[in-house]
């Protein structure tokens, strides 16, 4: 497979509603492996990218590729081998999850949607395992859980798939410390072979996870480089901005 294409593409893709643009002219490519967070301020167009690159929303302009195929909105069933390498953890897990569904109902279900080749069960189970709960809440339902176990179980269910691409959009936004921490680990820790790309406002977040950072303003991308680089001697003015804006922002701990 040519390197250049391989990956998750937006290439000069546009965005808009009604008559106002939500993005302009976004260009990104997540590869294999990469840890990318896309940080801006609320209305600069993050959302509205990831929607795109999620095949949730089709852009105005420009194309969003998986492999350098073309990928737009369409059935689920025409969907499925996409889905199958392109998960999502959504900021509001409460609002993705059926309150009355077990926790192993709630995981497996995108197993059995996808018609993915496996021991359901068993996966269902190592899936749970891997981001920190005990096989014993299976049988529990949603709406017993609280904010960050249910976190963890929306972070089970994308990984139970073992997708190539894993997409978030500000997963621990709301989240107590003790239990943002729990969550930054578990994304940290995924194959390193699953590529993240994290939407967030914040940018202790984005030096946690990634090792790329694109700033977005206006809805487009303002200024992209190595985390460190940018947020230790920030040139753009959208960058210095946010940077400023953090009273302390600890880098100790790079992004693997």
């Amino acid at each position: 497979m040519n390197p250049r294409t391989t990956g998750l593409a937006a290439t000069g893709v546009s965005v808009r509603y009604g008559t106002t643009i939500a993005v302009d002219d976004v260009t990104l490519r997540l590869a294999p492996g990469d840890r990318v967070a896309v940080v801006g301020a609320s209305g600069s167009g993050k959302s509205s990218v990831l929607r795109a690159l999620l095949a949730l929303r089709a852009p105005d302009a420009g194309t969003v590729t998986l492999d350098g195929r073309p990928v737009r909105p369409g059935s689920a069933r025409r969907l499925r081998p996409f889905r199958r390498d392109v998960q999502f953890v959504p900021q509001d897990p409460g609002a993705s999850l059926d309150p009355r569904s077990t926790v192993a109902a709630a995981v497996s279900a995108p197993l059995r949607w996808l018609d993915v080749p496996t021991d359901r069960r068993a996966r269902t189970r190592e899936a749970v395992e891997s981001v920190g709960l005990e096989r014993s809440i299976l049988t529990a339902r949603i709406d017993r859980l609280s904010g960050g176990q249910k976190q963890r179980v929306a972070l089970a269910r994308a990984v139970a798939c073992r997708p190539r691409y894993l997409l978030a959009d500000e997963p621990v936004s709301g989240l107590d410390g003790g239990t943002r921490d729990v969550v930054l680990s578990l994304l940290d820790r995924l194959d390193p072979a699953t590529a993240i790309l994290l939407v967030t406002h914040d940018l202790a977040v984005a030096a946690r996870i990634a090792t790329r950072l694109l700033v977005m303003a206006d809805g487009r991308v303002v200024d992209d480089g190595p985390v460190t680089d940018l947020l230790t001697a920030p040139t753009h003015p959208t960058t210095r901005a946010l940077v400023a804006a953090v009273p302390r922002l600890d880098l100790a701990t790079p992004a693997r």
